[in-house]
């Protein structure tokens, strides 16, 4: 029986388990002050996009057992500072259910006046609330809840071991980047929904179609169908959008950022160039 749900997992599963066990190379084998630093440096981005699939796995789990989705949780969450069940109750019980009501919305972008909040104030409250609003929602979920504290317990524990082992590596290595992955993902987050029209889940969030952004991030630029559809499985999200493309508005289509704007330039200094006709 195949460990997997679903096929299109399998080159996430070992790129996130591979950039795990990189992250324990480093950590147990760096002796230079600068290696870890730079290894958080170089894992800005990165980590953001084994963030984005730590998303799709809390909607659609990736292993069919229990126990294989609670382990890998633990890599995860040692990435991303997210730990098992947190984005379950804050995100899938919570935002999808309620982002059409700022005063209930667990990621709400509007303050209590209705205006829009700004990027860093955004940023700054989703950050230091995620867990609180997590276990508020946690009171109508216990099961999901007892399982979202037991992650945290298991992963300061191993944060605890680290730092007795090597304090340094396991701060830049791993405290970190935990604390700047969970702060870009609701920097990012501010984007997709900020100052957009709560009316239908047609016209409340943006929606990106850039082909490189959705190969890093599993299709999240599909996010009106992800609204619309929360079960479907990122693979399924393209189609899904093409069913329901006609009823978004054109201003919830925005361009990718950074970093896909620099990819595509890197890529095309590599694309061969059209010979010039002799009547050019």
């Amino acid at each position: 029986m195949a460990l997997l749900r679903y096929e299109a997992d399998r080159i996430p599963v070992a790129i996130m388990t591979t950039y795990f066990a990189a992250d324990l190379i480093v950590f147990a084998t760096a002796k230079s002050w600068w290696v870890p630093v730079l290894w958080f440096v170089l894992g800005v981005f990165p980590k953001g996009w084994v963030s984005a699939f730590g998303h799709h796995h809390q909607h659609v789990h990736f292993f069919r057992k229990t126990w294989m989705n609670r382990l890998f949780e633990v890599g995860l969450a040692l990435q991303t500072g997210i730990v098992t069940n947190t984005w379950v109750l804050h995100h899938v019980l919570g935002h999808h259910v309620n982002y059409l009501d700022q005063t209930k919305d667990e990621s709400r972008w509007a303050r209590d006046d209705g205006s829009s909040m700004g990027v860093a104030e955004y940023t700054f409250i989703t950050t230091l609330t995620a867990y609180p609003r997590a276990w508020v929602v946690g009171r109508r979920y216990p099961k999901a809840r007892r399982a979202m504290v037991l992650g945290a317990l298991v992963v300061v524990a191993l944060l605890a071991v680290l730092f007795s082992i090597d304090a340094y590596n396991a701060l830049w290595v791993y405290l970190l980047p935990m604390v700047a992955t969970l702060t870009a993902t609701a920097w990012v987050t501010y984007y997709h929904h900020a100052g957009y029209s709560t009316e239908s889940h047609f016209t409340g969030c943006t929606n990106i179609t850039d082909p490189i952004y959705n190969l890093l991030t599993g299709n999240l630029g599909f996010h009106t169908a992800h609204h619309y559809r929360q079960n479907v499985h990122w693979s399924k999200l393209p189609e899904l959008h093409a069913q329901i493309a006609d009823k978004i508005p054109p201003a919830n289509f925005v361009d990718a950022g950074a970093p896909v704007v620099q990819i595509r330039a890197l890529l095309a200094l590599f694309r061969p160039r059209r010979a010039a006709s002799p009547a050019e």
